[in-house]
């Protein structure tokens, strides 16, 4: 009798998903070379042999009214998704944030006996702790990546492992800074700012015009210069006509981001994973934010913390500066900007305060401990299928 391979549905509904998750299957592929995975990823998991039933970059969305525009791709992907599971029957789901579409998933798998490993959790802990009782009823592991997380799980009786965080494994840089600037066409003798505005299509067109306008009333008196950081979930081709419309000479970095912001002096970084990132390059920054103002309502309705980076949040007070929303402007950008460009002893004490929380973050290898988790749930799974028959 031929056995067949087993295989894993994941699903990702953003850009650091899709490269956890790609760390991830190359993990359990190191361990199970006939494993065989499907779901949703980008450009990162494609590159592990990985078959994207929809490409994550047709879901991503920031905000209540930026993802009612895109429901129909969102939709369309639940039903591609939803009948591949009920076809296939995959040994395990892995199911990686995005949790309003994937709790979805998480149920329907419950149903059909599917186990559901979850990994990187939902914000519960910022906003809609009720979605707790969900995850109790529907996952059977939850592979957390801060530590604080645990007890919010435990105490709901959901089984709960603290992995590290992946980005330990990842956030890495070996190149010489003149030698980045030097192939981005830079001057080697001039402070550099990286920008990073942010990993969905909203974004873009929400964060970098503000950001493009602070770049030029700093050039205008100050010998600083620029570079761009394009998220894979972000076409070039935005972020390109965006900076046509200035007249300064500002590459963007497709790829080693991680080299090209070791190079920077200092972060305009939109919030989410990238300013994790930042921290673990102990690169001074400035977290910036804005969206639709109905979001932004509801979101300051429902959300129970005072700051949205993830720096700040684990820290229980602003480490970097945030400005967001109404505060976020080219002339607030700046002023931070010179502050810290001009004070010494500010950049320190911050580059101080991200050590100090990169040891909070547990130890590198936490793909590997998720891919143990996997292995052995697949392994149980097999094991019950077993009793049945016998």
């Amino acid at each position: 009798m031929t056995v067949q391979p087993k295989q894993v549905m994941l699903v990702v509904g953003e850009a650091s998903g899709d490269v956890h998750g790609a760390h991830l299957v190359k993990a359990l592929s190191r361990r199970e070379p006939l494993l065989r995975f499907f779901g949703v990823g980008g450009e990162q998991l494609k590159q592990t042999g990985f078959e994207a039933l929809f490409d994550v970059s047709d879901i991503a969305g920031m905000g209540f009214v930026e993802l009612a525009g895109n429901l129909p791709n969102i939709w369309r992907a639940y039903h591609i998704l939803r009948r591949a599971m009920r076809d296939r029957r995959p040994d395990l789901v892995v199911l990686i944030d995005f949790p309003e579409f994937n709790l979805r998933l998480a149920k329907l798998a419950k149903k059909l006996k599917i186990p559901v490993l979850y990994y990187i959790s939902p914000q519960i802990w910022a906003w809609r702790r009720g979605r707790v009782r969900q995850i109790a009823r529907y996952v059977d592991h939850m592979a957390v990546v801060f530590p604080f997380e645990v007890p919010l799980y435990e105490n709901r009786k959901v089984k709960v492992s603290f992995v590290g965080h992946p980005l330990l494994d990842i956030v890495r840089s070996g190149a010489l800074r003149e030698t980045v600037l030097a192939q981005l066409a830079l001057d080697t003798g001039k402070r550099t700012i990286a920008i990073l505005p942010g990993s969905r299509k909203g974004e873009i067109a929400y964060h970098l015009p503000v950001l493009l306008d602070a770049a030029m009333r700093l050039s205008n008196d100050s010998e600083v210069q620029f570079f761009v950081i394009r998220a894979s979930t972000v076409g070039r081709q935005e972020v390109e006509s965006l900076l046509k419309r200035v007249p300064l000479k500002i590459p963007i970095v497709d790829d080693q981001r991680y080299d090209a912001l070791n190079a920077c002096d200092l972060a305009w970084t939109a919030s989410g994973t990238v300013t994790l990132e930042t921290a673990l390059l102990l690169k001074p920054m400035i977290v910036v934010y804005r969206l639709s103002w109905f979001t932004y309502v509801l979101a300051r309705m429902l959300v129970k913390i005072r700051h949205v980076g993830i720096v700040n949040i684990m820290v229980g007070k602003e480490v970097v500066p945030e400005l967001i929303q109404s505060d976020f402007t080219a002339a607030g950008v700046v002023k931070k900007t010179r502050s810290l460009l001009e004070n010494r002893d500010l950049r320190d004490s911050m580059v101080r305060k991200l050590v100090a929380l990169r040891e909070k973050l547990g130890t590198p290898g936490a793909a590997d401990r998720v891919a143990d988790i996997a292995l052995s749930m697949m392994d149980r799974r097999s094991g019950m299928a077993i009793e049945e028959i016998a």
